[in-house]
């Protein structure tokens, strides 16, 4: 062997030991709300599969279903102080640090589909929206994912806007509380997971939690034989929210590589409420399950409930009138006004 051969192998294997150098290897630590049972929880794991995949292992993510580590609220502050890496959860739990969150997370009675809200993010200025506020809060937003208009869930009918008299339900903290409540119902804050529970023993007679799908796979549906679909009132959005200096340490090509897995999740999530929400309904009656459409009336009152506590909301911090300001100047922008 030559002087040469032997110097361009050297070289060569200096490389890759350099190249093996410069890889990061990442762990990240993430928590959801959702069952792994549940179909938001299904693509939670292809999400975690897809940026192993895509990383070709230098990410690996360990994934905490169904709150296991926190409360559901607490999974964002507990990425930020560092008792997890990221939360994947919901941005409404956190309208106690500033009721802004709950237009990251919830536009009630704003947008009519998932594709709407998801492109106020990428092209009406969301996404910096979002992250203004996150990083106030230590956190970087990635991504978010929504599949559709959710379903109210009841133990009695819930036909229309007369029945929400009285209606002692699950809510989400923030805005819909307080819209629900101006409708004549009793919103009751409390867990994701706490709701299965909480049903059967009376505690409420009904739950916002999530869509037709979804539901079926928490198992309401085996307490509540009463449910609103299509949905109207909510298209929450979950989050992967990861703490800012987490965010920081990653290098360029493991930043793209989440951003384009959570993409993908969204995109994917669309097309899967889509599909499970039709084998729901056409499941469900024979379940004993009634569906209720409400009317163009009800839903119009609802809607007007909704767009004044906009208006409210606008006026508690400059944070969330700016983004209340986002929200209806992109809806206008895309022929929504009116």
């Amino acid at each position: 062997m030559n002087l040469k051969t032997l110097f361009m192998g050297a070289t060569a294997a200096l490389a890759l030991t350099a190249g093996a150098a410069a890889a990061q290897q990442t762990t990240l630590r993430i928590q959801t709300h959702h069952s792994p049972e549940a179909p938001s929880g299904q693509l939670a794991q292809e999400f975690v599969d897809n940026v192993e995949a895509m990383s070709d292992g230098e990410i690996d993510i360990e994934i905490f279903y169904s709150s296991a580590v926190v409360k559901s609220a607490e999974a964002f502050d507990a990425a930020a102080s560092g008792i997890l890496d990221c939360d994947m959860t919901n941005g409404s739990y956190q309208t106690g640090k500033n009721p802004a969150f709950q237009f990251v997370a919830d536009v009630m009675g704003g947008y009519d589909t998932p594709l709407q809200f998801l492109s106020w993010i990428t092209y009406g200025g969301g996404a910096e929206e979002i992250n203004a506020l996150y990083n106030a809060h230590g956190m970087e937003f990635v991504g978010a994912w929504v599949g559709g208009q959710e379903s109210l869930n009841s133990t009695k009918p819930i036909a229309g806007i007369e029945d929400l008299k009285n209606f002692k339900f699950r809510s989400p903290p923030g805005m819909e509380s307080e819209i629900f409540a101006s409708l004549g119902a009793k919103p009751v804050v409390m867990d994701f997971t706490e709701i299965f529970t909480a049903l059967e023993t009376g505690i409420i007679d009904g739950a916002d939690a999530s869509s037709l799908a979804n539901n079926v796979g928490l198992g309401i549906y085996d307490v509540a034989e009463y449910t609103t679909y299509p949905g109207f009132h909510s298209m929450s959005a979950d989050h992967l929210a990861c703490s800012s200096s987490v965010w920081d340490s990653l290098p360029d090509d493991q930043k793209q590589i989440l951003k384009t897995a959570m993409n993908e999740l969204a995109l994917k999530t669309m097309m899967r409420v889509l599909v499970d929400n039709g084998e729901a309904k056409a499941m469900l009656p024979e379940k004993g399950v009634t569906l209720h459409d409400w009317s163009e009336e009800d839903r119009g009152q609802f809607r007007a409930a909704a767009k004044a506590a906009w208006d409210n909301w606008a006026t508690k911090t400059p944070e969330t009138e700016s983004i209340v300001n986002s929200h209806k100047e992109f809806i206008e922008r895309i022929g929504l006004g009116g």
